[in-house]
């Protein structure tokens, strides 16, 4: 550890290296990595096997299984491998994502649009963290919920959970959140088209609506498609777009995070981007500069989808399914109010273009 994160541990606590072990080894071998990894990739080719064959979410399965095999993170040697699939897949993960993303996606959405996506997810996050009060819930668990939902879900989530950090939402709560929103997802992609055509929207307004409120990438495109294919091109590039605005999200998180501590009578946390950021950063603007090969593209996202994935199953795999029961209906309190934010504001927005 550096001298800061001695001095202040939750200088660490703010980019997840504090979420499994205690006292991890000083230096870990390969070997040390396999059983946790293994048991994650079989579990992750299950979900995809399930996802492919049933038309399930994978993200859902992912949890699933995982939260069934919870049982084999209480065997010490699974532990390097775990932490390998839940921290360094993520954050790779991430930095693929940003292969999807390019300035002419933002530039096609136009000026109004992009400026009514940013004012939606300042304000899905905004409430969520304003109620969570109403429900004597935690605001850093409020915040966690909000900000999957205003982003991308899942992989949101776990970007989320990389800053926040176990000390502030415990392994249970997160895996909660994670469950919550992906069904919340999954519900949305079934309703909301329906509700698009009930309202009789346009295409383009329907395109909208589903791109800026259904929390998952695949869900959104896939829903903004069953409304007609010109609402599912719209739809992509509004969740594209949102998807962009991963990184910025994540900086104000941070910056939160590092204030709020002070005010509650906390040393502050110094305010640096994780590499993983950066790296998102980096390949989004080389992928807007330079034209990268579809295959790359296409290589760079399944990559992505891959990594999440085990990140899902890995995360899952290290709840406590006793301390996740005793959860009460309160803490999906902030995954409902984000979703129903999410939706009203996204709706008055699409009837506004």
């Amino acid at each position: 550890m550096t001298p800061i994160e001695q001095r202040w541990p939750m200088a660490a606590d703010l980019y997840g290296e504090m979420q499994l072990e205690a006292h991890p080894p000083a230096r870990r071998r390969a070997r040390d990595y396999l059983p946790g990894a293994l048991v994650t990739a079989i579990a992750a080719l299950a979900a995809a096997w399930l996802a492919d064959h049933y038309a399930a979410p994978i993200v859902l399965m992912g949890l699933l299984i995982g939260l069934a095999l919870s049982f084999l993170s209480q065997d010490q040697r699974t532990h390097a491998g775990l932490d390998l699939m839940s921290q360094t897949a993520l954050r790779i993960g991430i930095v693929l994502v940003g292969a999807r993303i390019t300035a002419e996606q933002l530039a096609e959405l136009g000026p109004l649009p992009f400026a009514l996506l940013v004012l939606i997810m300042l304000a899905v996050i905004v409430v969520t963290v304003a109620s969570a009060r109403l429900f004597a819930q935690d605001r850093h668990a409020a915040l966690l919920a909000g900000g999957a939902t205003a982003i991308c879900g899942a992989s949101a989530a776990l970007a989320l959970y990389s800053l926040i950090g176990d000390r502030r939402v415990d392994q249970a709560r997160f895996t909660l959140t994670l469950v919550g929103i992906t069904v919340a997802s999954a519900l949305a992609m079934t309703l909301y088209p329906v509700l698009a055509a009930q309202f009789g929207l346009t295409d383009a307004q329907a395109g909208f609506l589903i791109g800026a409120s259904i929390h998952d990438v695949a869900q959104a495109i896939g829903g903004g498609f069953s409304f007609s294919p010109q609402a599912g091109e719209v739809a992509t590039i509004v969740k594209l777009t949102r998807v962009a605005l991963l990184a910025p999200m994540l900086m104000l998180v941070a910056l939160w995070l590092g204030r709020s501590g002070e005010r509650d009578g906390k040393p502050r946390i110094p305010l640096r981007l994780p590499w993983f950021i950066l790296g998102f950063l980096a390949v989004a603007a080389a992928n807007s500069l330079i034209a990268i090969p579809r295959q790359a593209q296409e290589a760079a996202a399944g990559g992505a989808q891959a990594l999440l994935l085990l990140a899902i199953v890995a995360t899952a795999m290290k709840a406590r399914l006793h301390l996740l029961l005793d959860q009460g209906w309160r803490s999906f309190a902030p995954i409902i109010v984000a979703t129903l934010t999410s939706f009203l504001l996204s709706f008055a927005a699409a009837l506004s273009l």
